[in-house]
């Protein structure tokens, strides 16, 4: 028999799978799920991967290892809300993994999670959704996707969110993405700044501390900061200053008005409602040294404008400055000096910060922080700066050592500073003398010799401030400080330059300092700069013609003009002109050169060479000494033997006879000196017997011409010129010297140029101004300027005239005048 059935019963469909309950323990299998048709698996997949992937980020590693991500990023667009919404949850936990970041970018998720921002989808969604959001929102690529994808527009409407999640996940995405000024606009046309001001009163503090922080990015252009101004935002912000339970975001609150500070009708705003005093009374009350900081940066950047340095005076923020130089903390005195810095630029907050900080100022110098010493020095020079009272009140508080000291500080603008602060007091004689008793010269060769051209711009300042005094010139070329000089003359940077031209001019105004910068290589260096259109300036000429008033030689030899100013001394030579870039040979290197056929050298030394030597001079057959003169040493001339023209001209034998005490002397390798122009002398002295008794200076000059042709062989006809061999004698007496140099006197028939110069030699010594001018094809001559006067007897400005020494010894031709042009040129 068989088994019976019960009647009724129905058997289950043979194509419906029966339910099959799994538990699964391994990711692997649950990823592999993420496959799988069917819906509520989907879901609990998900859900699964989601509790997972919290635990640890370990695992958030080996679900990216397994290839979820791709699965979830196709269940992001899945019809079934539940589905989606636990995708958009694994995608959130997972995205705080940088990792995990990349591989989502790769994967372009930004569109399909922003259009998760809709309206109608589930609260949960969007807090997922915006969290990750807001973690891939660290990266700038991100942020742009975010920006083209429309996303802004989503993540502000959510700042209204019930959820409170919500809001700080779109909120930190917002603020993300406006660190980046091209979202700034954006989301001030998307109308933020109502939502944020609304999220300053949250009951969750990350909630507002977020609102704050994108507040103070976006105020930072000036279309925000009026808007702000139009919302009341302004008065959130000072209630949020006066109520002592918001303790906790009075630094990023006073970060938002700091911003504000930098606009003039903001700031006005603020002042007129009273806001500007409580701010301050805020900030003198606090103790809390970020806040100080704080605000002491926001003051800084708003006193870049004259208008708002006036409202912060009138608010008497100096107060609050200065307060914060008692402080303890380092950061916070940094803050407040490099605002008193920006605040000095008010003529009124820098007399009231002066007087009472900078004694504060000068104690700080002493810091070991490098950091303080370069914001404090920065304040000195701001307040020493154009205030001689100011400077009174640094030297008067004993800083000028502490400044000294600062010059070997760590920092560049430390020391570039402490040297502006130096300057700024040289202007005061006392203080310039302290400086230099200090050693100032000395203590500029470190910065001489800096990398930094702003410090070496200072340093070259600094000398020329201080190479006034001769005593400190001589302890630059004690120290070698001018080589450190002339190699800042090279310098690529056009202030470092004309800084070290301009202390060249100045420490050229005494001989040994021009000599020992011309041997440095100074006026080679200047000549090369003086060619250049663009390194050429006003103070790179300024410094060669001093170093050229010092070296009249090398002047005339390389310019071709002696002015008024130009006192023609003893040891003058002209050699004739120079090209640019040939070297100048001094006259003793002149000396040793064989005779030569060019044009001989005219020297000039009217003073007796002061030789503890006695000479025996044989002429003929008769020995004698020359008489003494008034002097207690003895003189020679050594001439070599030679022809002459006339008998009583013939070249002298010399035989020096030495003093037993110098009979060891060696007389060539003695120093070279030059012989002295006894002839040269007696013009001196009858020029000077016909000159001075003359009243006039116009009769004065035209009896120098006079004299000055007579001794040059008389007037010249015009015609004649040709026939004036003036060259044949100047061979014979180079012949007669074997020698190149010429002293003047010995010129019996001179030209142009010989009578020029001994007309400016003269008048020099018997206090005539005139110039002396080289011309071409060896012409020169001289000019001198004479008052003259009206028929009513009022002086008129002085006419300038060329004197006339050739053809009509003592004619004045007027300058610019067509004979004037005659007799200079050909």
């Amino acid at each position: 028999m068989g088994k019976k059935v019960k009647t009724g019963s129905q058997d289950p469909p043979k194509d419906v799978f029966d339910p099959l309950l799994i538990e699964s323990k391994t990711p692997a299998t649950v990823v592999l799920m993420l496959s799988s048709p069917e819906n509520e698996i989907l879901a609990k997949a998900c859900d699964a991967l989601y509790k997972f992937a919290s635990k640890d980020d370990g695992n958030k590693l080996v679900l990216l290892g397994l290839g979820a991500l791709e699965h979830l990023h196709k269940l992001l667009s899945h019809e079934d809300p539940l589905i989606r919404r636990n995708a958009v949850m694994v995608f959130g936990i997972m995205a705080s993994n940088n990792d995990v970041k990349k591989v989502l970018r790769e994967l372009d998720v930004t569109n399909s999670l922003i259009s998760q921002l809709a309206p109608e989808e589930d609260v949960v969604i969007h807090e997922f959704a915006t969290l990750c959001l807001a973690y891939m929102a660290t990266e700038y690529t991100t942020k742009v996707k975010i920006f083209e994808q429309g996303g802004l527009e989503p993540l502000i409407r959510l700042l209204g969110s019930p959820d409170p999640d919500v809001k700080k996940n779109s909120l930190e995405c917002i603020y993300l993405l406006v660190q980046d000024f091209q979202n700034r606009a954006a989301v001030r046309e998307l109308n933020v700044i109502p939502p944020l001001l609304g999220l300053l009163e949250s009951e969750y503090p990350v909630i507002q501390l977020l609102a704050l922080q994108t507040l103070e990015l976006i105020s930072k252009d000036r279309e925000t900061r009026i808007l702000l101004g139009e919302n009341n935002g302004l008065d959130c912000l000072l209630n949020i200053l006066e109520n002592n339970e918001l303790s906790d975001l009075h630094i990023e609150t006073l970060a938002v008005l700091g911003n504000c500070f930098e606009d003039v009708t903001t700031l006005q705003q603020i002042q007129l409602t009273g806001g500007l005093k409580k701010i301050v009374s805020f900030l003198e009350a606090s103790t809390v040294p970020d806040i100080q900081k704080n605000a002491a940066k926001a003051i800084t950047k708003a006193a870049c404008d004259s208008e708002i340095r006036k409202i912060l005076h009138w608010g008497e923020v100096e107060k609050f400055l200065l307060s914060l130089l008692e402080t303890n903390n380092d950061e916070v005195k940094v803050a407040a000096s490099q605002a008193i810095s920006a605040m000095c630029e008010n003529l009124d907050s820098k007399c009231v910060l002066g007087l009472q900080g900078i004694p504060q100022l000068v104690q700080l110098l002493s810091s070991d922080n490098e950091e303080l010493k370069e914001a404090v020095v920065t304040a000195l020079a701001n307040l020493t700066t154009g205030s001689p009272k100011n400077a009174s009140v640094v030297a008067e508080a004993e800083g000028i050592e502490p400044l000294m000291n600062t010059l070997n500080a760590q920092r560049d603008g430390a020391i570039s500073n402490a040297i502006a602060v130096l300057i700024n007091l040289s202007l005061q004689e006392p203080s310039r003398v302290s400086i230099q008793n200090c050693g100032i010269m000395r203590a500029l060769v470190g910065p001489l010799r800096s990398t930094n051209s702003q410090v070496q711009s200072k340093a070259a300042f600094a000398v020329a401030a201080f190479g006034c005094d001769a005593d400190a010139r001589a302890e630059l070329r004690d120290v070698g400080g001018l080589e450190l000089l002339v190699a800042l003359l090279q310098s690529k940077n056009e202030e470092v330059r004309r800084n070290a031209c301009w202390a060249v001019t100045v420490c050229g105004s005494d001989e040994p300092t021009a000599v020992e910068l011309c041997r440095l290589g100074a006026l080679d260096i200047l000549e090369e700069i003086n060619l250049s259109t663009n390194r050429k300036n006003k103070f790179s000429e300024a410094a060669l013609e001093k170093l050229l008033d010092n070296n009249l030689c090398q002047k005339y030899s390389l310019m071709g003009y002696l002015s008024s100013s130009n006192i023609i001394t003893n040891g003058f030579y002209d050699c004739g002109q120079v090209k640019h870039g040939e070297k100048f040979l001094s006259l003793e290197e002149l000396s040793k050169q064989e005779l030569t056929d060019r044009r001989a050298i005219i020297f000039i030394n009217a003073k007796p060479q002061e030789k503890f030597w006695i000479f025996v001079i044989k002429r003929k057959d008769v020995s004698y000494l020359p008489p003494l003169p008034m002097y207690n040493f003895f003189f020679f001339f050594y001439v070599r033997k030679g022809k002459g023209k006339k008998e009583e001209e013939k070249p002298k034998e010399v035989t020096p006879v030495t003093t037993p005490v110098e009979e060891e002397i060696n007389i060539e390798n003695s120093q070279w000196v030059p012989p002295p122009d006894f002839i040269l002398m007696d013009y001196i002295n009858d020029a000077s017997k016909i000159i001075l008794p003359l009243t006039t200076t116009r009769e004065q000059v035209v009896a120098l011409a006079q004299f000055v042709a007579d001794k040059m062989g008389g007037p010249i006809e015009r015609e004649e010129l040709h026939n004036f061999w003036w060259e044949l004698d100047m061979s014979k007496i180079e012949f007669g010297l074997k020698s190149n140099i010429v002293p003047i006197g010995k010129i019996k028939r001179g030209s142009f140029y010989h009578r020029a110069l001994l007309f400016k030699v003269l008048a020099d010594r018997n206090g005539i101004g005139c110039t002396l001018v080289r011309g071409m094809y060896n012409r020169a001559w001289n000019e001198v300027k004479l008052v003259e006067r009206s028929p009513k007897g009022l002086l008129l400005p002085p006419q300038e005239y060329v004197v006339d020494v050739m053809f009509e010894p003592g004619r004045l031709l007027k300058q610019g005048s067509a004979k004037a042009d005659q007799y200079k040129y050909i």
